[in-house]
């Protein structure tokens, strides 16, 4: 008698410990572990060419991992599922979930389809701490602000599920279907040449970094993550966007192993950041639109300017503000930016520079590899004062003061805008300010090796919030 064949398909999950899916088909018989490239249907959500990259990469990860036994494919996932079982006479498809809302709209069709087939269909939670849907006031409706969200409704509901241990011996089923991962074309060269001096995507890479950062950095986390020189996040924010670690490796490993290097107080600090990202998939689940609509329908009213030069300087570091260059450098660079620094440069995009948060999230999308839609529409609403429990409209980072408060001794702009290395903490947070003999000195020429201010900080901020102010009025 043949023994039951199971799909499993990888989407979200490149991983193979801690994966329900994957532990559900092996309980199942044989597996047949399948990856699908499908973005039809995902219109603007369409993967970014950094992100396309780290996919290739982790792809490859996976397939080492399952001993060279994933099958990649690439176009309609429900056609492909179907091909494969009538290929392999597979009885069973399991997969975890994912909760953008046009993979929903997708998978709700697949499952429907292929459980009238007769064909077992189960799926997992595998990518957040909390399903969205249960987390939920009393009253049934959608937190909108964080703190009751996470401790009220997160804290107080029913805990992570528990890690599942990497499983020792995998039955696969001995076909050969599909293409290869380098057939996917995702990779572009310069990318490439750019992004692997700092990257190395996989699960196994994640689970080093987590280890390392708990061992290293997590004692000085809570103060630490404001300042970007410091590197002391986890930069572990593009492995759990694609699964190669699961929140709940995290939520649980820093508990478990981080009281023997960190305080309770930093502990909790991060923790509390998964909570954030969880606040974000719950928001878009109850609105779906997120990514394009403003959540403060108030923001609706705003005339923004969209001015191409402008955005072009922003997007290219070249704005003549060093930190605010510094940070889009580093985000073309290495496919990053530090967290406090994303929250400078969007506040200068949207409050500064009167530019729609589409721009600044878009530009994102294509660049960060740690691109996820949640967490990206979620977080430029926030900055933009659009969003829920946001911060207000009148609250306008100034570079010029975040620089000198977190990177005060200039370490991070030296590293990212080189030809201001030469200028001493005095100037080099405003060079436009410093004497002539000085910027002679250190080889500067405003406006030729270095960029003139774009925009006049003090009346560009005058003028965002005169215009909020009039548009919330007649709202």
């Amino acid at each position: 008698m043949d023994k039951q064949k199971s799909i499993v398909w990888f989407r979200k999950d490149l991983r193979v410990s801690d994966n329900p899916a994957l532990a559900g088909a092996i309980k199942a018989g044989e597996v047949i572990p399948i990856y699908i490239f499908d973005e039809y249907g995902a219109d603007y959500c369409k993967m970014g060419s950094h992100a396309r990259w780290w996919l290739a990469k982790s792809l490859e990860a996976l397939s080492e991992s399952l001993e060279g036994g994933l099958h990649v494919f690439q176009g309609h996932s429900l056609e492909i599922i179907e091909n494969i079982i009538k290929k392999t006479g597979a009885t069973s498809v399991f997969w975890n979930r994912c909760y953008e809302p046009w993979i929903i709209k997708r998978d709700t069709k697949i499952k429907k389809t292929l459980l009238d087939q007769g064909i077992n269909v189960q799926s997992f939670n595998a990518y957040l701490l909390w399903e969205p849907h249960e987390i939920v006031k009393t009253d049934g409706t959608a937190y909108k602000v964080f703190t009751p969200f996470f401790k009220n409704g997160c804290l107080k509901a029913q805990a992570p599920r528990e890690i599942i241990s990497k499983p020792k011996n995998i039955n696969f089923c001995k076909m050969k279907l599909g293409i290869s991962i380098v057939d996917l074309q995702l990779i572009d060269k310069k990318v490439d040449q750019r992004l692997s001096k700092y990257w190395q995507p996989g699960e196994k890479e994640a689970m080093k970094r987590l280890k390392y950062f708990i061992k290293h950095d997590l004692s000085d986390y809570k103060e630490g993550r404001n300042f970007p020189a410091k590197d002391v996040t986890s930069k572990l924010s593009p492995y759990l966007h694609f699964g190669e670690i699961s929140p709940n490796q995290m939520w649980y490993l820093v508990q478990d192993l981080g009281y023997d290097y960190a305080s309770r107080e930093n502990i909790q600090t991060f923790l509390t950041e998964l909570g954030w990202r969880e606040f974000a998939y719950n928001v878009l689940f109850f609105n779906y639109d997120m990514p394009r609509k403003n959540l403060n329908k108030k923001f609706d009213k705003i005339t923004w300017k969209y001015d191409k030069k402008l955005l072009q300087f922003w997007t290219q570091g070249q704005t003549g503000y060093p930190i605010i260059d510094a940070a889009m450098r580093e985000l073309y660079h290495t496919g990053f930016m530090h967290n406090r620094m994303r929250m400078v440069v969007a506040s200068f995009l949207v409050k500064n520079l009167m530019i729609h948060w589409h721009a600044g999230e878009d530009w994102f999308w294509d660049l960060l590899v740690d691109a996820d839609l949640a967490s990206n529409s979620f977080n430029w609403q926030w900055v933009a004062g659009c969003g829920y429990d946001a911060t207000p409209y009148f609250r306008i980072f100034n570079p010029i003061l975040q620089a000198k408060k977190f990177d005060s001794r200039a370490e991070y702009i030296r590293q990212w805008v080189p030809e201001l290395a030469k200028l001493s903490v005095k100037y080099i947070f405003e060079p436009y300010n410093a004497p002539d003999h000085i910027l002679t000195e250190a080889g500067i020429v405003l406006g030729k090796t270095y960029p003139k201010p774009m925009i006049d900080l003090a009346i560009s901020s005058k003028c965002a919030l005169e215009l909020f102010k009039q548009s919330f009025k007649h709202s």
